[in-house]
């Protein structure tokens, strides 16, 4: 049996898709079973039913038809358990429920079994049998085991957006809601506008070219024609917005004109490669690595890339692109809302937007936040192809969905939505009030950003400075490691547009995880892996370079701080102030005023909260990165869909850490800020504020309701606060009383629609 498991798990793990997967499962079971039938069925968890996906033995046409509730059938009832149902005679049994489009009238024994991920029913997988006989024990088993490697392809296909279609079916229930991911605030009612593109660069195919000049000459006309696009593209929004809140888009003009993206396509092309196939390698290439990536937010850069490539494709196909009425009130709905989709909509005719893929780091969120449009990103349930036209109510801090709402569903987000802007009226008017509690506590709150576009929506939410530049991005987008001149203009650019508020760049953070596609690192266990501060030490031409450029930039400026990424030893911040110090002198012999800026470490990992205390005495602050110490302390992957809910930084374990880090810098005087996204969670920042953190370092779109809850709360009722939860066992308790003291505060409408 050993070897007929493996060969079918290995089978289900290179299927395509998971409706192959399913395929494959039911075909290979109920030959290596001998039974008549063999079907696998779905579980919708929000409506509660259970849909059959795939079959074999049963009639083809029932595939996707058949539906029942948890409470209707064997099938029901295997879910409702929770464990294996083994029936000699099914249709003797009260439960048993007939389907004739099924054609199983004919089959007695029954056997079904929960496919379960991580304590979740996801479907269950089913074999019957003409004959009126017990399974087995060994049958029992066998199917178990099958089904628990499916819950695993089931739990990726969740995860990554594919299962939608497969569960739904084009069907649409009036006034349920829909559940995605917050991706920007607010709450938007109008109708729906559904854009897709019908270009796939995934399914381009490789052809054979006679004439590789005329496919390179095509595709150098299909490139000027998308960057005459995106420019007229800057030019609407700059008739809008300030100029750099849409350096995305020359981000995207820069792409077009130089680095790996076009450079590796046209080695392609030369190569023999048709101009289509070589930009879908391309294209793939470049995703694949973004998409491998720890950090949300480079990993949804992604989506620009692979906006970009079809932009391109259609050109080289010669597809002519229909154009689009946006009426009043339009909200923009895509399988993947593209930030260009969203630029091409008239600002004033724009509502809201609605995508079934990414999350609140995608561009598309983060541009929805710098126009304040309200954004609900993964709504995977949605049927897209049935929706154009209907009325629909997106909101932005639930991440809900109402297509066609009732009638006291849209007269409560009316009412929601005219407190929305009587609260964002009151939160304009803190921008330039300090983040102060009525006790008189000064708090500064910093920007996280990664992008010359951040700096706009930083700027206009009051930020006080920048707590974490992200310098990753400038290295990713080009061929080769950027130069000194190269990284001097963008660094210069950031200190600049901040002067004289302080801008916290940490240096280069790649590796494992985090590949450059001119300097690939395979590994094993790429997250405990060469990375980080580990890589730059080891690669100290890489590092003085970055460093020689941040400190040419901070010369007219002197707003630089520079912070250490990934550092778990004390050996690690003794080398990197030899080098630091060495380009300071460097540039000063060759008679630039450049002086040495304060740097800071980052706290990410458990070894380094055990040395708080010793890196306080060698550093001039701490920063702490609650991402990644969270997962490092709890053993848990955040992007790993089978453990994703167990991260949560309310853990207790990773509070007590917190504490920690703060009394070790305190020992010594030294500052320690937050920049993960814990920071801009009002109810947690409250025990952040209790523990004695200096600065807090967010989104700009977080600001200003983390600035309205300090100088609502004391740091007394803070710390009392603190003392509560530090004595609770699970997040979900410290959540709870977070959300109970939110509301008795009459902070309610930082955490949930309405004032």
């Amino acid at each position: 049996m050993l070897q007929t498991l493996r060969r079918i798990i290995q089978e289900v793990n290179a299927a395509k898709d998971l409706q192959q997967a399913l395929r494959i499962i039911v075909q290979r079971v109920q030959k290596e079973m001998a039974v008549d039938v063999c079907s696998i069925y779905l579980a919708h968890n929000t409506t509660r039913e259970l849909v059959l996906m795939a079959t074999e033995g049963l009639h083809q046409e029932s595939v996707g038809k058949v539906r029942l509730s948890w409470n209707q059938g064997l099938v029901g009832l295997v879910a409702e358990r929770a464990e294996p149902v083994n029936k000699d005679d099914a249709p003797s049994h009260p439960r048993y429920m007939y389907f004739p489009e099924t054609g199983e009238e004919r089959y007695h024994a029954f056997l079904g079994v929960p496919i379960i991920h991580h304590r979740t029913i996801n479907g269950v997988l089913v074999v019957q049998s003409r004959t009126s006989v017990r399974f087995d024990e060994d049958a029992v088993t066998f199917l178990v085991t099958i089904a628990a490697q499916l819950a695993g392809a089931i739990a990726h296909a969740e995860a990554s957006g594919d299962i939608d279609v497969l569960l739904r079916q084009g069907q649409l229930e009036d006034h349920r809601p829909l559940p995605g991911l917050p991706g920007a605030p607010g709450v938007a009612i109008g109708s729906i506008v559904v854009v897709n593109s019908s270009t796939d660069i995934d399914t381009v195919p490789d052809l054979v070219v006679e004439d590789s000049a005329a496919e390179l000459k095509q595709f150098r006309a299909a490139v000027r024609a998308v960057r005459k696009d995106i420019s007229d593209m800057l030019k609407r929004l700059r008739a809008t917005m300030p100029a750099s809140d849409s350096a995305l888009f020359e981000a995207y003009l820069l792409m077009l004109e130089e680095g790996s993206l076009i450079d590796d396509t046209v080695k392609r092309i030369k190569a023999g490669s048709w101009a289509p196939s070589a930009l879908r390698e391309t294209v793939l290439e470049h995703v694949r690595i973004f998409d491998q990536m720890e950090d949300a937010y480079l990993r949804e850069r992604a989506q620009d890339i692979r906006d970009l490539g079809r932009r391109v494709l259609e050109y080289l196909l010669g597809e002519e692109r229909k154009p689009v009425e946006y009426p009043k009130n339009t909200v923009l709905v895509s399988e993947d809302v593209t930030a260009s989709m969203l630029a091409e909509v008239p600002p004033k005719r724009l509502a809201g937007v609605v995508s079934m893929r990414g999350s609140r780091t995608s561009h598309t969120a983060i541009l929805a936040r710098a126009l304040g449009v309200p954004a609900v990103m993964g709504v995977v349930d949605l049927p897209i192809n049935k929706v154009h036209g209907r009325e629909i109510i997106a909101d932005g801090y639930s991440g809900r969905v109402y297509v066609n709402p009732s009638r006291d569903i849209r007269r409560e987000y009316k009412r929601l939505q005219k407190e929305e802007a009587e609260l964002t009226a009151e939160l304009q008017a803190l921008r330039n009030l300090p983040a102060e509690t009525p006790d008189g506590l000064r708090v500064p709150l910093y920007a996280n950003t990664g992008l010359v576009s951040d700096i706009r929506p930083s700027l206009n939410s009051g930020a006080e400075g920048v707590g974490l530049y992200r310098t990753e991005f400038p290295f990713m987008i080009r061929d080769r490691f950027p130069g000194e001149e190269d990284q001097l203009d963008v660094y210069r650019q950031v200190l600049e547009s901040f002067a004289p508020r302080p801008v916290t760049m940490r240096t280069l953070d790649v590796g494992g995880d985090k590949a450059l596609p001119y300097f690939p690192i395979k590994e094993d266990n790429p997250f405990l892996g060469w990375r980080g501060i580990r890589i730059t030490l080891d690669h100290p031409e890489i590092f003085l370079t970055q460093i020689r450029a941040m400190l040419r930039a901070n010369a007219a400026t002197g707003n630089l701080n520079l912070l250490l990424p990934m550092v778990s030893n004390l050996s690690q911040v003794d080398e990197s102030l030899v080098l630091i110090r060495r380009a300071c002198a460097e540039l000063r012999e060759e008679g630039m005023n450049v002086s040495m800026p304060r740097v800071g470490v980052m706290i990410e990992v458990p070894s380094a909260v055990f040395q708080a205390d010793r890196l306080a005495q060698r550093v001039d602050f701490l920063s702490i990165g609650t991402n990644d110490l969270t997962q490092y302390l709890l053993a848990v992957d955040r992007n790993n869909a089978r453990v994703a809910e167990l991260f949560d930084s309310l853990h207790p374990a990773v509070l007590q850490a917190l504490v920690k880090v703060v009394d070790g810098a305190n020992k010594y005087g030294k500052p320690v800020s937050v920049c993960g996204e814990m920071a801009g969670d009002p109810a947690a920042a409250v025990l952040l504020l209790g523990m004695g953190v200096d600065s807090l370092s967010m989104s700009s779109s977080s600001l200003p309701r983390v600035k309205w809850m300090i100088r609502s709360i004391t740091r007394k009722k803070a710390q009392a606060l603190l003392g509560e939860v530090l004595q609770m066992d699970e997040p979900t308790q410290v959540r709870a009383r977070l959300n109970q003291a939110m509301e008795e505060a009459g902070l309610g409408g930082l955490i949930r629609a309405g004032k």
